[in-house]
């Protein structure tokens, strides 16, 4: 069965556009986890910019991958002003350890 839609009216017109912007934002972040790798082997705290958005760096974080460089840490969204065209704001949370970065015990 085909479906037809007609798009009249610039009311109709400003509502499917705000469902696209509303679509691009829930997929614009492919990427919840990311890894030393990920982001450049970066040496220094501060704030980077990906294709994701922004991304502050803690001496901490760094202190983590130079000790463990697999680890892979969860994105954070930070709370900021709701502007359309803004980079969303990030930074690192609770990291994950992969099995081979573990000591073993003998």
């Amino acid at each position: 069965m085909k479906s037809c839609t007609r798009w009249e009216g610039s009311e109709t017109t400003s509502r499917a556009q705000t469902l696209v912007v509303g679509f691009r934002r829930m997929t614009r972040l492919a990427v919840n986890r990311v890894t030393w790798q990920q982001v450049g082997h970066v040496t220094e705290s501060g704030r980077y910019m990906f294709r994701f958005g922004w991304l502050t760096i803690t001496a901490e974080d760094l202190a983590v991958w130079k000790q463990f460089p697999d680890a892979s840490f969860a994105l954070v969204k930070t709370a900021t002003a709701a502007v359309s065209d803004e980079a969303e704001e990030f930074h690192l949370g609770v990291f994950e350890l992969r099995e081979s970065s573990l000591p073993r015990e003998n």
